[in-house]
């Protein structure tokens, strides 16, 4: 009877010992999956997500001819989060003294570094038969009220997104021939 009292205690205590290892091995999981996540900026800070600010810095006319020309529109890009965004594809629509301008499309990579200002140059061609007034401004003018309104598609570590953009204010104008 004495065998069978040890032999039952023997196990009873294994059994205990295996819930306490059990627990412990839970709790440890947990724990480690908790720092990591916390610990993750990435993953932190991708939650976060804020949308980056764009204002047109400078207008330069690149080139004119008979029928039209060309300028560069010179861009800031804030990107406010902590991490890096990669866009594949930056689209705006032009307005130069509330007259419809053109369109610019870059299709090419950008890097817009976390928390930082990056200057990006998009060219735009125009026909002097569609922007009539506006034209007689860029001509005269050393400022002009501008309005760009567009898209970014942005990489971010969450996956894509979409984002619209929407500015507007005036913008120093340099000429082709100063």
């Amino acid at each position: 009877m004495l065998a069978v009292m040890n032999k039952r205690a023997r196990s009873d205590a294994r059994k205990r010992d295996a819930r306490k290892h059990d627990v412990s091995v839970a709790a440890l999981s947990v724990v480690l999956v908790s720092v990591a996540v916390l610990h993750c900026a990435t993953l932190r800070n991708a939650l976060t997500f804020e949308q980056p600010q764009i204002a047109l810095q400078e207008i330069t006319i690149t080139g004119m001819g008979l029928s039209g020309g060309t300028l560069d529109l010179a861009f800031d890009v804030y990107n406010p989060n902590e991490y890096r965004l990669r866009s594949t594809r930056l689209e705006v629509g032009l307005e130069l003294a509330r007259t419809y301008f053109g369109e610019a499309l870059i299709d090419k990579p950008l890097d817009l570094s976390p928390q930082n200002h990056s200057r990006v140059v998009m060219p735009v061609r125009f026909t002097w038969a569609g922007v009539g007034a506006a034209a007689r401004s860029l001509l005269q003018s050393q400022e002009l009220p501008y309005g760009i309104t567009g898209a970014v598609i942005l990489d971010t570590p969450l996956g894509e997104r979409r984002v619209q953009l929407k500015s507007t204010g005036n913008v120093p104008l340099r000429k082709l021939i100063p």
